[in-house]
């Protein structure tokens, strides 16, 4: 039995859903640990294309659990959509394939409301947020006053919940001068809802124990990337839990040592959606062409991504903050055609060079990339399946990135649909010294 950590090692939107489909195969289980609805999830399959947010992206293999971890928050709502939106596609979705953790915190209206009332009054210093309430909902969480999934199997004592939950939020509403919420209608909100989602939940800690003790494998699936983690990403313009894959455990209830390797997603360049900091950002025909072949548009806001260079030096940050044993390197294809590529090996900051990337907000925004300059390829690696159908430039640039990040590349993306991949390493057999 190998247990695989799934996360990505950039600002997100690296092909995780796509890698994690593709892994699906080999495990038993596919846990989501983190983030909420907005995460975007796009999965292309013998032509048909499927966007998940909340749900793992291996739901959509049968004769495997699908289940959302205790690190999730979970928009009841939004997940009611989107079961509806699957099933209509032909997935089965039943309790049968689906777990919910009983301690999942839930993200209610009142938590979208007052994302988008802080994103608005920030103006030019907003954050970039998707508006899908997952900061106020983690904040509630941490405050101690979140509505839980298995606080909606009693009604009786949802309440007094709800209550202590509703005065917090009016103190911050009569602030911003809006209207305040009644405890009654946040009550119905929930008892109207409640019977979408309450099938679902169960012990997740506990089937994840079973799983273990029998053998069976388990694949993590995180969301965001590494750089957008709470801690170690380029606060404040994050999001609102830790990415990384420590917490894969945390956020599932397994413990640290039941994880047997992490595979971080990378992108053969690097986008960016929202506000923040980007080192190798680029504003000419090269961002164009990356941002129009490779369809860099979010899946769940639809914003366009911030395209730029690989950026070697943050990857090989992210790697080692992450333990990732192993690349999946993506979109390879979008950088076909292209005379000249570029690789940021490093940075200058106040006249000297660095071998990182700083954690203080006015240094990140201030370093300069110093790069290297490699030769493109004019032949196609779109639809490739085997490692010798690769240009020679083209392994010559895998090659390269492996040696900055420091990361043996353990398998190659060349476009969206599940068997066009390439497997180096299998992350299945790679079973921890």
């Amino acid at each position: 039995m190998t247990n695989v950590v799934v996360v990505g090692s950039q600002w997100g939107d690296e092909g995780k859903g796509k890698i994690v489909d593709w892994l699906a195969s080999k495990a038993d289980a596919v846990v989501r640990f983190q983030g909420g609805a907005n995460a975007g999830h796009t999965l292309v399959i013998d032509g048909v294309t499927y966007k998940l947010s909340l749900l793992p992206s291996g739901i959509v293999r049968s004769g495997l659990m699908a289940v959302i971890g205790n690190g999730v928050v979970l928009d009841p709502w939004s997940f009611t959509e989107e079961i509806e939106s699957v099933r209509a596609m032909g997935l089965n979705i039943t309790h049968e394939n689906l777990l919910i953790a009983e301690n999942t915190t839930l993200i209610l209206p009142l938590h979208r409301e007052l994302d988008g009332l802080r994103e608005k009054a920030a103006g030019k210093g907003k954050i970039g947020t998707t508006g899908r309430g997952i900061g106020p909902a983690y904040e509630d969480k941490v405050g101690r006053r979140a509505i839980r999934a298995q606080d909606l199997f009693d009604f009786d004592s949802l309440k007094p919940k709800i209550d202590k939950l509703v005065n917090h939020h009016n103190i911050l509403r009569r602030g911003m001068g809006e209207q305040e919420l009644r405890a009654d209608d946040v009550y119905i909100q929930l008892t109207e809802i409640a019977p979408a989602i309450l099938p679902y939940i169960g012990l997740v800690w506990k089937h994840l124990d079973e799983m273990k003790k029998a053998g069976r494998p388990i694949l993590f699936e995180g969301a965001q990337g590494a750089l957008l983690d709470i801690d170690h990403g380029t606060y404040p313009y994050v999001t609102s839990s830790n990415t990384i894959a420590g917490n894969a455990a945390i956020g599932s209830g397994i413990g640290p040592t039941d994880i047997d390797y992490v595979l971080g997603i990378t992108k053969a360049y690097t986008t960016r959606v929202g506000e923040g900091p980007f080192p190798t950002e680029l504003f000419d025909a090269d961002g164009k062409h990356m941002a129009d072949i490779g369809r860099e548009f979010g899946t769940v806001t639809q914003r366009p991504r911030r395209c730029g260079w690989f950026d070697a030096t943050l990857v090989r940050q992210t790697c080692k903050i992450s333990g990732i044993n192993g690349i999946a390197l993506t979109k390879l294809d979008v950088l076909d055609g292209m005379k000249e590529l570029k690789i940021c090996t490093g940075y200058m900051l106040d006249g000297k060079e660095i071998d990182y990337f700083p954690s203080e907000q006015n240094a990140q925004a201030n370093v300069e990339p110093i790069y290297e300059t490699m030769p493109g390829w004019s032949d196609t690696t779109a639809g490739s399946r085997n490692w010798d159908d690769l240009p020679a430039a083209a392994l010559a640039y895998i090659k390269r990135i492996e040696q900055l990040v420091e990361v043996p590349i353990a398998v190659v993306s060349t476009s969206p649909e599940r068997e066009d991949t390439i497997l180096v390493l299998d992350p299945f057999k790679m079973k921890r010294s």
